[in-house]
């Protein structure tokens, strides 16, 4: 898929474990051209664990993105209304919740 132009909503939910894997990915799709939104749920914008302090997870992502991180329902909610996004990646994204999704 062609991203280039493309605005991509990046949401970051609690599998902190993965934020090593998943953060560069918002770096390589702003390479290819894409403007990438961050979002982060509730856990994962405030709770340190023992994968990282939180802090640094904002400056990097807020680095990368050179956007602030959209991380409360009330800043969320425009996303779908306002068609602030293109498309939406959820990382990371369980079974469960992709098989829900895609009934």
């Amino acid at each position: 898929m062609e991203v280039k132009n493309k605005k991509i909503g990046f949401v970051l939910t609690g599998s902190f474990c993965t934020f090593s894997k998943t953060i560069p990915k918002m770096k390589e799709l702003i390479d290819k051209g894409a403007e990438v939104i961050p979002v982060m749920s509730y856990n994962s914008y405030l709770m340190d664990t023992k994968f990282g302090k939180a802090s640094d997870f904002i400056k990097q992502i807020e680095n990368i993105t050179g956007k602030k991180i959209i991380h409360t329902i009330q800043d969320a909610e425009p996303i779908g209304p306002k068609k602030m996004t293109d498309i939406m990646i959820i990382a990371p994204c369980s079974r469960k919740y992709y098989v829900k999704a895609s009934l």
